[in-house]
Formats: structure tokens, C-alpha cells, sequence
């Protein structure tokens, strides 16, 4: 259950408009997107802020959207207008002429959550559950227009819904898809519809897809394993806690709470003991750690390892090192708002400089359930 939150300025009803002005006015991110090109054959409207204009105003003009509960269309609407967030710093004009933005959703997630995290033009900054899973949806807002061109089709959609519903992301699809100008628009909509009945045929349209258990599930995503309905036999021996979060969510709180008697690999211990920085070179701390859990994961030895992991390729590292030794996988991810998170590193006796803190929300992909074993969202609001 995502917190309820209400977006600024969302559409209401009756009248359903979009004070597109007023919007602008608020957020420094909507302007930064006026004047930025794209390409004309997809994009005839003009640059990114129209487009986003077109996308915020088809939204709230469907009656699909309408119908969801207040908060969904809270949720869908800020997606709407974070979708394309990324293209002033991803779009390039290539040799032939061509506009591009790669990456740009990609980028354009971790910069979702900085800004909701920062509360750029927002009164009050949304809880954890809501921050993500705009960023997640604006992560995969261009699947539904592209997934049958990915090698793995099922296990794309699959690991989307573990993140996000897809119904709606297939709304925020049709919106970015009907908020332009281009002559391709009906095969965009037909691959929309194609999506649609893919999901429901993976069973996983609305809900998640179900697993015959967390082993099978992880066995599918992380070995791929190509059938989804596999039963994996669990041939764990021991089981290690990946912690994550920002320096000052409160990690080595929940350590000390939950597992005082449990072995800790910590990255922050290891950094003093080696007299290294947070934000000097760290790849003797990480050798380090690896060391230390070699040790304890030899043995069947279940222990934690505490360090910040925010990005997913960073946890993965540590993922395969102790899947490797037949481990079971609980990642624990721990939120705190801005001004608490930053009150308590300063309280700390070896606080994190703020540059660091920026630098880590920046790059923050928060873990899914695609990753390991289990994962335990805590929001420290």
C-alpha cells in the first residue's frame, strides 16, 4: 500500500484543468525543459515542455484517470509531468542531425527521487513509498511502447510489475503517446494495446506476478531461469542482510535493534580503521569487506553487511558474491526525510559531508523485490 500523498495543483473535478502556468511558475524542473529540441518526426509539437504540457493535459482529459482513487491520480499526474524530466541533460544532436536522449529514463528516475527527496517547490516532501514509485514509473515509461523488442519480453514485464502496476504505466504510455504530434501515433497506441494483453496474458497486469516461493522467484530473475513457474529447490545455507540507505537513515540503529548478535561487515568501520574517507577512492574498503565475508559465508555464517548500496549495480557486487556461497538475500532499505536525514548525520560522530549525501540521492535506485530473497522497506518519517 502506497502512502497517500497529493501532488500540487493535480487536476480536480469538476473543471479537470491543468493550471500548466501556475505549475511552471512552482517547479524549476518544468522550465528547464522549454527550449529543449526533439526530434520532429516523433515529436512535431515542439520541444520537451510542450510536449510534457500535451502529456499533463491528455492525463487529466482521460476518463480512465479520472475514474482511479484521488491518490492514484495524484501519483499518475506527477509522473506525467517528471516523465521526460532527464531530456535537458541526455538530448544530444548526433553527426546525421538527429535529435536523441538516450538514457533519459533511466536518469530521469534517480532524478525523481533527489527532487521529491529535496522538495523542490514542494510544501511538504512525499513519503519514501509514494517518491518511488513515481521514479519507478517514470523509470518505465517507455516499456509499454517497447517492450517486444527486448530480448526477453515475459521477463521484462515481469520484472516491471514488480515495481509498478502496469495498468498504470499503460496509462502514462497512452498520455506520452496521444501528448504529441507525429504520424506514427496509431502504431504507438496499437503497441500500448499489444502490452496490455501481454501483461494479462503474464499474469501480472494489475498485481504482481506470483512465484511458487522466494527462491523460485529469485532463481527467475537473478540465474534466468526462463520459466516463471519453475519451483526452484532452496539449497540456501545461511542468511546475510544487505543494508541501504543514506548516510544517517538510521542503519546501524536498526543493526544494533534487530541483529546485535549477528556478525557486521562495515563499511564505514573499515573505512576508519583504514583511515580512508567517504569521499576519497573506495575500492580498498570494498576489497576489504569482501574479504571479511568470504570468511563468515565459507563458514554458513549468517551476518550483515551495512554499507550505503543505493545504486543497484553496487548491491548487485555483493548479491552474486554471497549467492555464490548459497545465501539467502534480504536486502533492507531504510528512508528518512531531507531534514531529519541530514540532522542526524550532523549528530553522528563521523558525519558524511552534505556533497556526499547530494551526491548518493542523486544516483539512489531503491531495491525491488527482482533482486534478492526479500526486501524490507523501512520509512523513518
Amino acid at each position: 500500500m502506497i502512502s497517500p500523498y497529493e501532488f500540487p495543483l493535480t487536476p480536480q473535478p469538476p473543471e479537470w484543468g491543468v493550471v500548466w502556468d501556475a505549475l511552471a511558475a512552482r517547479f524549476t524542473w518544468l522550465r528547464a525543459m522549454a527550449g529543449v529540441p526533439q526530434e520532429p518526426a516523433h515529436h512535431g509539437e515542439g520541444d520537451v515542455f510542450v510536449h510534457t504540457r500535451m502529456v499533463a493535459e491528455t492525463l487529466a482529459a482521460m476518463p480512465a484517470w479520472r475514474a482511479l482513487p484521488p491518490d492514484e491520480r495524484s501519483l499518475l499526474f506527477a509522473a506525467a509531468l517528471l516523465h521526460d524530466v532527464a531530456k535537458p541533460a541526455c538530448t544530444r544532436t548526433e553527426l546525421d542531425g538527429s535529435i536523441t536522449s538516450r538514457g533519459h529514463a533511466r536518469a530521469g528516475a534517480t532524478m525523481t527521487h533527489a527532487l521529491l527527496w529535496n522538495g523542490n517547490g514542494l510544501a511538504t516532501p512525499p513519503p519514501f513509498a509514494w517518491r518511488d514509485a513515481v521514479a519507478r514509473l517514470v523509470r518505465h515509461h517507455g516499456l509499454p511502447l517497447w517492450f517486444w523488442d527486448k530480448d526477453d519480453p515475459p521477463r521484462a514485464v515481469i520484472a516491471a510489475i514488480m515495481v509498478t502496476r502496469l495498468d498504470h504505466l499503460a496509462l502514462l504510455a497512452e498520455a506520452d503517446a496521444r501528448g504529441r504530434i507525429c504520424t506514427d501515433q496509431a502504431g504507438l497506441l496499437e503497441r500500448i494495446d499489444l502490452f496490455r494483453a501481454f501483461a494479462h496474458e503474464q499474469q501480472c497486469f494489475a498485481t504482481p506476478r506470483i512465484f511458487a516461493s522466494d527462491h523460485s522467484r529469485f532463481v527467475y530473475f537473478q540465474r534466468h531461469n526462463p520459466d516463471p513457474t519453475y519451483t526452484a529447490f532452496d539449497d540456501t545455507r545461511c542468511e546475510v542482510i544487505i543494508m541501504a540507505g543514506l548516510p544517517g537513515a538510521g542503519k546501524d540503529t536498526w543493526v544494533r535493534t534487530h541483529r546485535a548478535d549477528w556478525p557486521v561487515v562495515s563499511l564505514d568501520a573499515i573505512r576508519r580503521e583504514l583511515g580512508i574517507a567517504p569521499e576519497d577512492a573506495q575500492g580498498a574498503v570494498v576489497q576489504t569487506a569482501r574479504e571479511r565475508a568470504r570468511v563468515w559465508l565459507r563458514q554458513g555464517t549468517s551476518f550483515v553487511w551495512n554499507a550505503t548500496n543505493i545504486t543497484r549495480a553496487v548491491r548487485g557486487q555483493v548479491l552474486d558474491l554471497c549467492a555464490g556461497y548459497g545465501a539467502r538475500l534480504h536486502i533492507v532499505y531504510l528512508d528518512a526525510p531531507r531534514d531529519l536525514l541530514l540532522a542526524r548525520n550532523c549528530a553522528r560522530s563521523h558525519p558524511v559531508p552534505e556533497t556526499v549525501i547530494q551526491r548518493l540521492i542523486g544516483k539512489l535506485e531503491a531495491p525491488d523485490l527482482s533482486e534478492a530473497h526479500q526486501v524490507t522497506w523501512i520509512d523513518r518519517a
